[in-house]
């Protein structure tokens, strides 16, 4: 165990070196601010970085991630970062990524006690609940956990436009356009789900307070 620890900060080591060679000047400019357009709420699953699988560089992506990536209006470290990156770094996009394969999801359709984590996982469940015909009638369970990570990280991106970080960048015609991604774990690639808040949720009137009626 010592020794994968220490192989950690050789890493970090190696890394610093390769960056110097071919940009000496590139901590330099780290070290004078941020400014990424995008901002990545993802799974804390240690297998889909953000800045891996995007091929991103440090400084490009603001992240936040958690457990089966969910935007819950009552996460103030989520808020937190959500309101930052928003309003402070101006980021022009937020990507809502889950992943095939997520423990989350399937541990919310466990029929066990999990312990603390079950009140997280509800939030999964409730999704589950408003689109139980459609996964009811999906035999298979494979493809059913598949089906409910998209409709989980549909959701997440209806929740984003319902706060009101969101809805008062976008009356201030903020630039600013959300999306929900799934990554696949078993190929690398990422599939825009294409997600859009006018077309895919008719019910997005009762939670839209800005001015125009429009978000994106």
């Amino acid at each position: 165990m010592a020794t994968t620890y220490k192989k950690l900060f050789e890493n970090n080591k190696q890394w610093v070196e390769k960056q110097l060679q071919t940009n000496p000047a590139y901590f330099d400019k780290l070290a004078t601010g941020q400014t990424p357009e995008y901002l990545f709420i993802g799974c804390s699953d240690s297998r889909a970085p953000a800045s891996i699988i995007t091929g991103t560089q440090p400084g490009e992506i603001f992240e936040h991630r958690n457990v089966a990536n969910l935007v819950v209006s009552t996460d103030m470290n989520l808020m937190a970062v959500l309101q930052y990156s928003v309003e402070i770094l101006k980021v022009k996009h937020i990507i809502v990524c889950g992943h095939y394969g997520c423990g989350g999801v399937a541990a919310s359709q466990a029929k066990n006690h999990n312990g603390l984590i079950d009140n997280w996982l509800r939030n999964i469940r409730d999704t589950y609940r408003v689109n139980r015909k459609e996964l009811d009638g999906i035999g298979n369970e494979e493809l059913r956990l598949k089906r409910l990570v998209e409709l989980n990280v549909k959701e997440q991106v209806f929740h984003l436009a319902m706060t009101s970080i969101v809805q008062e960048a976008l009356d201030r015609h903020q630039s600013l356009q959300l999306h929900g991604w799934v990554y696949d774990l078993e190929t690398g690639m990422i599939r825009d789900l294409g997600i859009s808040i006018e077309k895919d949720f008719e019910d997005f009137d009762l939670y839209n307070c800005n001015h125009d009626g429009h978000t994106h």
